[in-house]
């Protein structure tokens, strides 16, 4: 049986599609042997490593309002604190540790005092979710394991490298298509595409790395806090996979 290794891309809300395109791949009868994600990917990896079918993540996922699960962090002025998303991780993998899961996973998160990225694999798993999710700017840092954390999509958005070697063949999800249809009517939408122009550059070697590279389109019209948008979100990502792949793609050597 070929080891096929799963990697999920950061994004926010459009890191919902990753959870459509899970679906139809079940759909498709492909199973994982191992997963990587970086931010809202470590969220939909983590559940997934956990035994979580793709049903069950979106149920969980829709349940998480960005109201319950962000709260103002008082000690940086206009920063927030992730207790709701801990919390939430926390009701759902109880046992909170990376070798409980059912999948290996690695978790990838920016440790911004050494600037370098790091992979978790081992040890306490919230911590190390919510460290790969602290987007600069509008999360608190996460202090874990002595090091404090920023999100993992700055140096890696699409954390290939750390399990390539380890699977016979790679499926990349990635939600960050940038299309050309852009509308620069705020300061907001201007930033968030720069970011995202930003980050994007550091995939494109992991893109090459993938043997199956799954990309919904249009996905720049999602904010990376429109979780309120997760139904369309969902159905852009499973709608997309079910129009353009077949089983056979995620047979080694063929072309996708």
């Amino acid at each position: 049986m070929a080891e096929i290794g799963l990697v999920l891309s950061g994004g926010g809300a459009r890191g919902v599609a990753h959870i459509g395109v899970l679906k139809a791949l079940d759909e498709m009868g492909i199973k994982f042997s191992r997963v990587s994600g970086t931010s809202a990917g470590s969220i939909v990896g983590a559940l997934y490593a956990s035994g979580r079918t793709p049903d069950e993540i979106f149920d969980i996922i829709k349940s998480m309002s960005i109201f319950k699960s962000v709260r103002p962090a008082w000690t940086w002025a206009g920063l927030l604190r992730m207790d709701g998303l801990r919390d939430l991780l926390l009701k759902h993998i109880p046992e909170n540790n990376f070798a409980k899961l059912k999948l290996p996973l690695t978790v990838t998160a920016t440790e911004i005092r050494k600037g370098r990225i790091e992979y978790f694999s081992e040890g306490e798993l919230i911590p190390a979710v919510l460290s790969s999710c602290s987007i600069p700017a509008v999360f608190n840092p996460m202090s874990f394991n002595g090091g404090l954390y920023v999100d993992g999509g700055l140096f890696d958005n699409l954390p290939v490298r750390p399990i390539k070697d380890k699977c016979d063949m790679i499926v990349g999800l990635h939600c960050n298509h940038i299309s050309p249809d852009f509308d620069p009517n705020s300061l907001r939408t201007v930033i968030e595409r720069s970011l995202l122009m930003a980050i994007n550059a550091n995939t494109q070697i992991s893109k090459g790395m993938c043997d199956v590279f799954i990309e919904p389109q249009h996905m720049s019209r999602f904010g990376s806090f429109d979780i309120g948008k997760a139904q369309e979100i969902f159905e852009v990502g499973y709608k997309f996979t079910k129009s353009n792949f077949m089983p056979h793609h995620f047979h080694k050597g063929s072309a996708a």
